[in-house]
Order: C-alpha cells, then sequence, then structure tokens
C-alpha cells in the first residue's frame, strides 16, 4: 500500500511532531490482466513437463470464502503433480508480486514483476523473459 504523507512538522523545541489524522492515504491496487493471463498460460504449457499441472486466474471480487484472501485481491493458484491442492499462490502486494507455498501457508519471495514470479516457482520461460 502506498501511503501519501505530508512532510513532519517542526515544533518551536526542535522535536518532530506526527502528521495530522487526516492525511491522505493513496491505495494502490495491482490487478490481474490479461497480458498476465496470456504468460500464465504459455508458462503452464512450457512448464508440464517440469511438474505443472494446472493453473487458475482469479480477479476481484470472484475469491471464495476460507481462500485466505480478501474478496477484492487479485490471485493466481498453480497446481503441481497432480495434487488435489494448490501447490502456490501469486498475489499483488503494492508494487510487488508475492509468491505463497500454499501447503504451509508461507510467503517464499516477493518479486518486481508477474513473469518474475512465475519464473520463481519454474523457470521454464527463460531468465531474460523474466527480467
Amino acid at each position: 500500500m502506498l501511503i501519501a504523507r505530508p512532510a513532519p512538522t517542526q515544533t518551536d523545541r526542535g522535536s518532530t511532531a506526527p502528521p495530522p489524522r487526516d492525511a491522505n492515504v493513496i491505495e494502490f491496487h495491482m490487478r490481474i490482466l490479461p497480458r498476465h493471463v496470456a504468460v500464465l498460460t504459455q508458462w503452464l504449457q512450457a512448464g508440464r513437463c517440469m511438474g505443472l499441472c494446472d493453473a487458475s486466474a482469479f480477479q476481484s471480487g470472484r475469491g471464495g470464502a476460507g481462500d485466505g484472501v480478501e474478496p477484492n485481491t487479485d490471485y493466481v493458484l498453480i497446481w503441481v503433480r497432480e495434487n488435489p491442492d494448490p501447490a502456490y499462490m501469486i498475489v499483488p502486494a503494492g508494487s510487488h508480486w508475492t509468491v505463497s507455498d500454499c501447503v504451509r501457508q508461507q510467503a517464499l519471495g516477493r518479486l518486481r514483476s508477474f513473469d518474475e514470479a512465475l519464473h520463481f516457482i519454474r523457470p521454464v520461460l527463460g531468465a531474460s523473459r523474466a527480467a
């Protein structure tokens, strides 16, 4: 979340006063775009030989109850080796993409782009594609 805050003000004693309570907050929400879905499809096809089985992109407002994701958050679930439960989740977080292990419910990394997040899971499209 990107927060725009006014600069702290100096008091007579030289200490820094907290920003006023009415400071403007600007939230930045990245979304899964059609470009991301196209890259996901290409990555999934290329990674089938490395154990990738399926992937689904869920866009805002489509989150289900009990999936651990806020209802207005886009995310991607990835299944590997024909396991009935998803193995990985990719969620936009501010200006980064967070890759999580769904089985252990643990964040694995924060990456700068969606392509880098996919490359982090399985490097099947080449390093130049993820850069």
